[in-house]
């Protein structure tokens, strides 16, 4: 998604600040408050989300049931942090230069083929970066779902992180609660290194 948003944005005119603008703009919002606005949204009482989805008769409660709080949970994420992999992909994409494309004209390249060899090639780097970002963050998500959810109904949205936090505060178990936090940070590091490791000697392969 974040790759065909980048490269449907202007290259050029007045368009080009409004639409970086846009994009940065969820980015900019506290991970708090963006768990606060998706609550609000998907209230069937007063939430558009909710309301709308309600006046169509599709039965859509996340607070009761675990698929709607996962879908919730999952749309929510995509909206807060697909704006970071376009800037990033429209910072690979703007700094092709234009002879590139000048030469694929020129030999009558079709727009797949200017994407598949020209484009995609040059954003590997930062597609590499976008997605372990994403990676790591996926694996510390909290804000969010507690704000909505608060990791229910039931345990079905509990990640571990809501689990450690629950361990440490709710329940004071300082102990254990800091022997999970270490064991949760080398896992993260170690899948981080891993994934970046195999990432990284594939794109030297090619």
């Amino acid at each position: 998604m974040g790759i065909i948003i980048a490269l449907n944005m202007p290259r050029k005119g007045w368009g080009v600040p409004v639409c970086l603008v846009l994009m940065a703009l969820p980015l900019l919002i506290p991970w708090n408050v963006v768990g606060t606005i998706w609550q609000l949204l998907c209230r069937s009482d007063i939430g558009l989300l909710g309301y709308s989805l309600a006046k169509m008769g599709i039965a859509y409660n996340y607070a009761a049931d675990p698929v709607a709080a996962w879908f919730t949970i999952v749309i929510m994420d995509i909206w807060h942090w697909t704006s970071l992999v376009v800037l990033l992909c429209y910072a690979g994409l703007v700094s092709i230069p234009d002879a590139f494309y000048q030469a694929a004209k020129i030999d009558g390249a079709s727009r797949w083929a200017v994407f598949r060899y020209i484009q995609l090639p040059k954003m590997n780097r930062v597609l590499l970066i976008a997605v372990l970002l994403r990676f790591m963050d996926s694996f510390m998500i909290y804000t969010e779902p507690f704000v909505v959810t608060g990791g229910g109904p039931g345990s079905s949205t509990t990640f571990l992180s809501i689990d450690l936090v629950k361990i440490a505060i709710g329940q004071f178990d300082l102990g254990p609660a800091a022997a999970m936090s270490i064991i949760y940070f080398l896992i993260i590091l170690l899948l981080s290194w891993v994934f970046y490791t195999v990432m990284t000697n594939y794109d030297a392969e090619r």
